[in-house]
């Protein structure tokens, strides 16, 4: 499983013309989930972001994590981080997880996040989602389980 995190002042994520997640300040993570996870992916995913730190202390050192600065979640997932890159010009997606597995995996995910952390919101799987961001730093990371 993969989480491209990215530290943000806000973020939203819309289905059309619907707000369907938003967050102040926090982490928006696009969620690429590969056949091979399973749910000790998501959570050892989840551990990292909740606990990864990115955010300055009064030294200026990223030296804080998300739930220390109280910041929103926002989990957003994107079939596209598993790509397969390496050959041609066309990326393949046989890495990425059948859909219904996919789905079962983020609901998961969101579902375990939403116990462990107060600021929670997601984008709608599977659907078109229009995702604006406010990056902060820019501050970005790829964490694989």
């Amino acid at each position: 499983m993969k989480g491209l995190l990215q530290r943000v002042r806000s973020a939203r994520v819309e289905v059309g013309t619907e707000v369907v997640g938003a967050i102040d300040q926090g982490i928006l993570v696009l969620v690429g989930i590969e056949p091979q996870d399973t749910r000790a992916s998501a959570d050892k995913l989840l551990h990292k972001l909740l606990n990864y730190r990115v955010f300055s202390d009064a030294d200026g050192k990223m030296n804080l994590s998300l739930r220390e600065v109280q910041g929103g979640l926002l989990l957003v997932s994107q079939f596209t981080l598993a790509a397969d890159t390496k050959s041609g010009m066309r990326p393949s997606f046989s890495k990425a997880a059948a859909p219904a597995w996919g789905a079962e995996l983020f609901d998961y995910l969101l579902s375990q996040a939403r116990i462990a952390h107060p600021v929670v919101a997601a984008g709608q799987f599977g659907a078109d989602m229009q995702v604006h961001l406010i990056n902060d730093g820019p501050v970005t990371f790829l964490l694989d389980t």
